[in-house]
């Protein structure tokens, strides 16, 4: 079987590029042009390696390398991108990637840096499920079940069930949704509406079907997930 290579690149031509190359190397190949497809595609397809650009549409790529690694996803990355000071690289390095080129590049360099990662053998990675309650949540497979029963879910439904379960038990502000699972940092760009019409239809779907509710709303505070006392 040929290595799967994924590309999150929001430049066409570039992308194209790279696609040609890369398959007349040998590899199968999957692309993305926005981060928030690709961080998708990451979780679905599960490539080999992932050529990840950094300024993408939707969502930054060190933010989709960090999530990877938070969930201990098995994937090597080579961060492919223009930012390329040192503190870029180290930045980059940093947050789990396993190699950092910068643009523009030699495609025989960058083969070879591919070749050479994906000879490499990855450790193995931390337990990947999470669970409260009869409520589970397997992040390398991206699927949640109630009482053995699997929740359709939408990966922003997902994202959002992730952040309340692994905050389990703590008060969960809206402040504090928008700032991690949407990547909202400006202040002056409110998303509470967004918010609270993705809760009710999470709510709608691992809560409203079971005689027990987990996720709670804490009024003026925000929400809670936890087993009723």
């Amino acid at each position: 079987m040929k290595p799967r290579i994924l590309i999150i690149e929001d430049d066409r031509k570039m992308s194209e590029a790279l696609v040609v190359g890369l398959q007349e190397a040998g590899y199968d190949m999957d692309t993305a042009a926005s981060g928030e497809e690709g961080f998708y595609l990451a979780h679905k397809q599960r490539p080999d390696l992932l050529l990840l650009d950094l300024t993408l549409p939707h969502r930054n790529g060190l933010e989709i390398l960090k999530q990877l690694r938070a969930e201990g996803i098995d994937m090597r990355v080579l961060i492919l991108t223009s930012h390329n000071t040192v503190e870029d690289r180290v930045e980059g390095l940093r947050a789990g990637a396993d190699d950092y080129l910068g643009k523009p590049f030699s495609f025989p360099e960058l083969l070879a840096r591919i070749d050479a990662l994906l000879r490499r053998v990855l450790p193995p990675t931390e337990a990947n499920t999470y669970g409260i309650g009869d409520l589970s949540l397997d992040t390398k497979a991206r699927t949640a079940a109630r009482k053995g029963e699997m929740l359709d879910l939408t990966p922003r439904e997902f994202d959002l069930l992730l952040y309340f379960v692994q905050n389990r038990g703590r008060i969960v502000s809206r402040e504090m949704l928008a700032r991690d699972v949407w990547r909202e940092t400006s202040r002056f760009t409110p998303i509470d509406n967004v918010i609270d019409v993705q809760i009710a239809r999470l709510r709608k779907k691992i809560d409203d079907p079971f005689p027990v509710k987990l996720l709670q709303t804490v009024r003026g505070l925000g929400f809670c997930l936890r087993e009723p006392s």
